[in-house]
């Protein structure tokens, strides 16, 4: 009796998932469709923009180019994925996959679902500022500097720009960059009274700073946003805990944004855009309802060749898929997975492993009938032989899904996420709600012993014939 409470309890909790999955979206009064936990799908299912930028990293030691690149993958992913769960894909590219004269180019490859104007998709990257500290030569070398450009220090701004003379007379580089800082917020200054940005720099960064004061106490250190120096204080002192105060001519919504922005993260390397197109979403409809089409042919193909087989334990096994379906799916709605034409390939296939449990399973049951165990005894025993064959198959999937999430591009991991999630999931099925859906239906006791051959060989055949002994 128990056994088939939980059994209810279960159809129960499959039908609520199924209802969520299901679950109509909203259009509020713009005529936005909202919900709160929608399907969200790549851009090559539903179109939208694709960016390329160049990553500048001619600065950049070629040790720590690797590790930069990835910082910067890391930071645009804070800007336009903050909760992790956008359709937003970035990803890094470089040089072995480009031209044959592009060795040291390295790319940003930004794809942005439901996006079809570039300079929209442009607009939700933003303002992510390159934030650099660096020290001021002495006012000789740069005196020099510029009468060799045929310039003087009197000469203008706009003189010493139009000259293509580098900021490099004027700065020396430091290692110290945005990477570094932990946190940003806004302040007011006690003498001035005007807002004021205070940086935090992370364990390396405080390091990389207070080495910085210790050997140039009395220089000037520049403060350089984008290229702009935003403020240029003197180093009167050896600054340990790696706080630093930012001021310039800012109001409070200046230093607010600023102070916003380099929480987001600061460029650990310069981009520039390249490219941008722009990806049809009609097309991208095309695939996702061929997709979609496919994987409902599939689990139908599946189910009737699970009740022809098996029959009753076909059904069973049938209505164990039914729940996989809905439980995989209501996983990656709450989560936010990212369908791509490659995820639902990998979902596709799942649906197979799924199956593959079930057969392992019947099977096993099939052989302990055969040699004349009783129904409940067949059941158990074809279930816990079973076990160790449906582990290790699954097992070998899974981590394959792992070797292809991590050796691989973005377009292979929603293949691997989709399929390693798909896999976990009906493992836990098969070896859990099946079991439970056959013990509830399965009579304890002895059974007629007389089961046709026919019957024998289909375990289904056996949970409809068998009849309960009264002996």
């Amino acid at each position: 009796m128990k056994i088939r409470i939980i059994s209810v309890v279960i159809l129960v909790l499959a039908t609520a998932l199924a209802f969520f999955v299901l679950q109509p979206n909203k259009i509020n009064q713009e005529g936005v469709v909202e919900s709160t936990f929608p399907f969200k799908f790549g851009l090559d299912l539903v179109g939208g923009s694709y960016l390329v930028y160049k990553a500048d990293i001619s600065e950049v030691d070629s040790t720590e180019v690797d590790e930069s690149m990835k910082a910067l993958q890391n930071v645009l992913e804070r800007r336009l994925n903050p909760v992790g769960t956008s359709e937003v894909q970035v990803r890094t590219e470089s040089a072995s996959v480009f031209a044959e004269n592009s060795e040291n180019e390295h790319r940003v490859i930004i794809e942005i679902p439901n996006v079809q104007d570039p300079q929209e998709a442009k607009d939700l990257i933003g303002l992510i500022p390159l934030l650099e500290f660096k020290l001021q030569r002495p006012f000789d070398e740069i005196e020099e500097a510029l009468t060799a450009a045929g310039l003087s220090s009197t000469s203008t701004q706009a003189q010493i720009e139009a000259s293509g003379v580098s900021d490099d007379i004027f700065y020396t580089n430091t290692e110290l960059t945005g990477r570094y800082v932990e946190k940003a917020s806004v302040a007011q200054d006690q003498i001035t009274r005007q807002p004021v940005v205070l940086l935090n720099f992370s364990g390396e960064g405080k390091d990389l700073f207070a080495d910085l004061t210790k050997e140039n106490v009395g220089n000037v250190m520049a403060i350089i946003l984008d290229g702009e120096v935003i403020s240029a204080p003197v180093i009167r002192d050896v600054i340990y805990d790696g706080n630093v105060q930012i001021s310039g001519q800012f109001n409070i919504e200046e230093a607010q944004e600023l102070a916003r922005n380099l929480n987001y993260g600061a460029l650990p390397v310069p981009i520039e855009l390249i490219s941008t197109q722009t990806i049809s979403e009609s097309l991208g409809a095309d695939v996702l309802a061929t997709g979609i089409k496919a994987a409902l042919f599939g689990i139908i193909c599946v189910m009737i060749f699970l009740i022809v087989m098996y029959r009753v334990g076909g059904v069973v096994a049938s209505i164990s898929l039914v729940v996989y379906v809905v439980t995989l799916l209501s996983l990656f709605k709450l989560f936010g997975f990212v369908f791509t034409a490659a995820g639902i390939a990998g979902f596709i296939i799942s649906i197979g492993m799924a199956v593959d449990a079930n057969i392992l399973i019947f099977e096993r049951v099939r052989e302990e009938l055969t040699i004349g165990k009783q129904l409940r005894e067949a059941v158990t025993n074809g279930f816990s032989r079973a076990w160790l064959s449906i582990r290790d198959s699954n097992l070998s999937s899974i981590i394959t899904a792992l070797i292809l999430f991590y050796l691989t591009s973005s377009l292979v991991q929603g293949f691997a996420l989709a399929f390693g999630i798909g896999v976990i999931v009906s493992m836990f099925t098969a070896i859990t709600i099946t079991r439970t859906f056959l013990a509830a239906i399965t009579p304890a006791g002895k059974v007629e012993k007389k089961v046709s051959r026919f019957y024998r060989k289909n375990l289904v055949g056996s949970l409809l014939t068998l009849t309960i002994n009264s002996k």
